[in-house]
This record gives C-alpha cells, structure tokens and sequence, in this order.
C-alpha cells in the first residue's frame, strides 16, 4: 500500500503527505528493526506505536479461541489514537478485495448481514475517514507485486497461527470457488457493487410496505435472474513488469 500512495502522490493532482504508522504488538521474535530500517532507506516519514496488545489478547482470550475480533478492536483504537496526534486527516488501511468478499460471507454466514468493509468511510468515534486504496484489487496480484518489489514481510503470528480462524476457512472457499469455476470471484466481487434492494429482503431498504401497482410496464419488476454474463476486470490491475 505504501508502494502505491507514494506513486499515486507523484501524479495525484492533489499534494498530500504520508506519515507510514507501524503498530508494535510486542509478539515474541517480532522483527523490530526490519520496518524502521526499510522505511528509513526509502526516506519516508514513520511511526513506530509500541502497545504491548499481545499480552491482553492472550490474557482475554481463551486457548484455542480466536484473536482477531479483540486484536482489531485494539488496533483501531491505537491507530484513531495516533492519528490524531499526527495530525492526519485520512487512515488508509491495506485490505484489498479478497478481504472485502471474505468479509462479506463471514458476516452472511455468523452474523446474518449482508456487510463487507467500503473502500471509504468514517470511523467508529466520528472523527477520521478511513480509506482503502486497495479494495479493488486482487490478493493474487498484490502476492505477484510484492514479490517482485521484496517488501519485506513480517507474518503475524498472533492471528497468523490459528488454524481455526474462520477468515481462513472463507478464504480457502473462494480460492477452491476460483479454482473450480473461473470469474466467479469477478462476479461476486461485481454483485457487491450492485445491489437491488427491491429484490431482496430488507424492509428498511426498500419500501415494500407502500409498493403499489402502477399500471405501467417494468423491465425489472418480475425479473430474479439476469442475462449470464462475466463481469468487467478489476479497476487496478497488477502484473509482473
């Protein structure tokens, strides 16, 4: 993501800073020199936040159940924390698509909503807009130009360890989904961006109470099925140079 805002800050037609923010969670063996040495030879502007949230996080949470609900929480936390004494204006976060339809089944499937993550939104306390530069592109390319650019990756082993972890399962799904029936992940991806509330459920979405007969002809109305088609590409796409 880093990569990214500093080429969009080049050629971007308005000036904007960027202040790289780094939350050290004091894992054990957490590399604490890789990041500052990385950022430091790139000359960008950084924040190292040390908040030992590990502790909490094992002290809370039984064995065996999963982490990340209150890991995030106090994450989030943190970061609103730090970007108001830097003075920041926008949080940019890193999740790219795959993590929007991960995030879309796993509140259809334990939370029974039909919600994802929006590239763009304002937080929980009102006060920062929270943006996704990358929500429209794939983690298969991000892999592709990470690799190609040897960023250096620090693997989590928080949330990174649970074998349980239901992000996980969902993830292995669309990836089997991709596999087996290519486009499919397009197309979802697709239907996130356009809903028809009056074809589905939601009586606050759509006034189905006050729905009257007009007399006239509507090429929606009585359609639950559109035409098979596959959806547009991606609007960023990445590919090995």
């Amino acid at each position: 993501m880093l990569d990214i805002l500093l080429k969009l800050r080049e050629r971007a037609p308005i000036h904007f800073d960027i202040v790289a923010v780094n939350l050290d969670q004091k894992q054990p063996g957490f590399p604490e020199d890789v990041l500052p040495g990385y950022l430091s030879a790139l000359g960008v502007p950084f924040h190292i936040e040390e908040q030992d949230t590990y502790s909490i996080v094992k002290r809370v949470i039984p064995e065996g159940k999963t982490t990340c609900g209150l890991c995030s929480r106090l994450r989030r936390g943190i970061l609103y924390r730090v970007a108001d004494e830097l003075g920041a204006t926008k949080v940019a976060l890193g999740h790219h698509r795959d993590d929007m339809l991960q995030t879309f089944f796993l509140n259809m499937f334990f939370a029974a909503r039909l919600k994802s993550m929006p590239p763009k939104l304002v937080s929980d306390d009102g006060r920062h807009v929270v943006i996704r530069p990358m929500a429209y592109v794939a983690e298969k390319d991000l892999s592709r130009w990470a690799e190609h650019r040897g960023f250096p990756i620090i693997p989590c082993t928080l949330c990174g360890s649970q074998d349980n972890l239901q992000r996980k399962q969902v993830g292995e799904m669309l990836r089997e989904w991709e596999r087996k029936h290519p486009g499919r992940v397009e197309n979802m991806f697709s239907a996130m961006q356009n809903i028809v509330p009056s074809h589905l459920l939601d009586r606050k979405a759509f006034d189905f109470e006050g729905l009257q007969a007009t007399g006239e002809a509507d090429p929606n109305g009585d359609t639950a099925f559109d035409s098979p088609s596959f959806a547009a590409p991606s609007r960023m796409s990445i590919v090995r140079a």
